[in-house]
């Protein structure tokens, strides 16, 4: 074999040689492209998650004196139309009449209890009290009830969107 023919073989081998890396290449790029594809959509939300985002409640269905509790974000909110008999506290109150709280207790995680004659939550796992305004008062709870992101719209409360109020409520 002659050095000519040597030198045909060897750059024939080399094209084929370059096309198998671009092919392997190629298709490692797609596989990879499909894997990050996979990985984006299990972090996207799932749709009813995202439904549960924000709830929309009215206030003024809430009488004086009188708990509702709804749900958001598979949370129990307690919302507490508050009398002029119960504890005053302007910066927890929501429309200047409302608590709005998450209702989890800050010490373990357990759901008080609203006991209307005492004007209470009491929490049953470890005996914690917190007031009508959501403030620990006795017992273990380290902190008072969270209050849920929300903005007013006229008498609708719209929980997971926070507005002015929510704002202020938390700077101050």
């Amino acid at each position: 074999m002659s050095n000519e023919e040597k030198l045909e073989k060897n750059e024939e081998n080399i094209s084929r040689r370059d096309f198998l890396l671009y092919a392997m290449g190629a298709w490692a790029t797609v596989g990879v492209g499909y894997a990050l594809y996979a990985m984006y959509k299990t972090w996207e939300p799932l749709p009813e998650v995202m439904a549960q985002a924000t709830v929309k409640f009215d206030l003024s269905k809430v009488k004086p004196g009188e708990l509702k509790v709804i749900s958001w974000r598979g949370k129990p909110v307690f919302i507490l139309h508050k009398t002029k008999d119960m504890t005053k506290c302007p910066e927890r109150t929501v429309a200047g009449e409302y608590t709005v709280v998450i209702g989890v207790c800050t010490h373990l995680g357990c759901i008080p209890n609203w006991e209307p004659d005492k004007k209470i939550w009491h929490c049953p796992c470890h005996g914690g009290e917190y007031n009508a305004c959501g403030v620990n008062i006795f017992g273990p709870p380290p902190r008072p009830l969270d209050i849920p992101p929300f903005k007013l719209e006229g008498t609708i409360i719209v929980l997971g969107e926070e507005g002015p109020e929510y704002r202020k409520m938390i700077s101050g």
